[in-house]
């Protein structure tokens, strides 16, 4: 029997979000926009509901292509929020517009959003040795400063716990526990 990360439900979605996703380092700016504003969108619910709406947020918001978010007109942001298959929270809604704008003036600065957010963890993941979910933070002092810079170039709901589940998504942070078949350990990475 394989052993995951004691978070992982039985549900087929979330263990293949979890064996082929989570911890896996990611440098693909599309994608990492994307994970950051689901990861906003995330804030105070569940990822589990997050993860179940992904394919109804790609939909909604043009596959997260931050170049089509920022002509976002007054009544397509009016039929995001009537849209059923995603949070319906307005604050986030236009969170992803504000982001994409804020997306886009980063990636033109720092030549990639990869090279912007990777730079954080010297651009290497971090591999952490948990023996057990209860020893993963949920925020550190990366993930801190990471949210102060995002913030202060124009980003929204990115605060220190959701820089940091970000993180993990992306695979800046390894956090796969110990006993976890996903954790490099145990694949012969490290």
């Amino acid at each position: 029997m394989t052993t995951r990360c004691k978070w992982v439900t039985s549900d087929p979605l979330y263990i293949a979000y979890h064996d082929h996703e989570w911890g896996i380092p990611v440098y693909d700016d599309r994608l990492l926009f994307e994970m950051l504003c689901l990861e906003g969108a995330q804030a105070g619910l569940s990822w589990w509901t997050i993860l179940q709406k992904r394919e109804n947020y790609r939909r909604a918001f043009d596959n997260f292509e931050a170049e089509k978010i920022v002509l976002y007109s007054d009544e397509k942001i009016q039929s995001l929020k009537e849209d059923a298959g995603i949070v319906r929270n307005r604050l986030k809604i236009q969170s992803v517009v504000t982001n994409a704008k804020a997306f886009l003036k980063i990636r033109e600065e720092y030549g990639s959003f990869s090279n912007y957010l990777w730079r954080f963890v010297e651009h290497k993941p971090i591999i952490n040795q948990w023996a057990s979910i209860q020893d993963v933070p949920t925020t550190t002092e990366i993930s801190n400063r990471m949210s102060k810079q995002l913030k202060k170039d124009g980003f929204k709901f990115v605060g220190n716990t959701i820089c940091y589940s970000f993180m993990q998504a992306v695979g800046m942070v390894n956090d796969h526990t110990l006993d976890c078949h996903c954790h490099p350990f145990n694949n012969n990475i490290m």
